[in-house]
């Protein structure tokens, strides 16, 4: 019985870190898809001021935000080209790595009271 229980509970760990995004994978895919090429190398200084600083942005506006991008043109998406064709291919657990990733970056965000 001990080991049962055991089993679930480690199952339930796992799921959770799953379930809230892989910093080392969310890493991965930032290099892999390049978004420092336009959020800048640190991904809090973009090339151009129209694009957003991505480094320590809430975790669930990230994921929201790439969620969005990805919908298009359907309801309660963004439509940007550059950036549809960015999360495209990304699955709902890769969408959390980044966004996992890119909260966890330092930041120069400030809230103002």
């Amino acid at each position: 019985m001990k080991k049962i229980i055991t089993a679930l509970l480690c199952s339930v760990v796992s799921f959770g870190a799953a379930a809230s995004g892989n910093v080392d994978a969310g890493k991965a895919l930032a290099e892999k898809y390049s978004c420092a090429a336009c959020h800048g190398k640190d991904l809090g200084s973009p090339i151009d001021p129209s694009y957003p600083k991505l480094a320590g942005q809430h975790k669930d506006y990230l994921e929201h935000a790439l969620t969005a991008y990805k919908r298009g043109d359907a309801p309660n998406g963004r439509n940007n080209p550059i950036m549809g064709g960015q999360v495209k291919p990304l699955s709902s657990q890769d969408i959390k790595d980044l966004a996992a990733y890119l909260s966890s970056l330092p930041t120069t965000l400030a809230a103002h009271r």
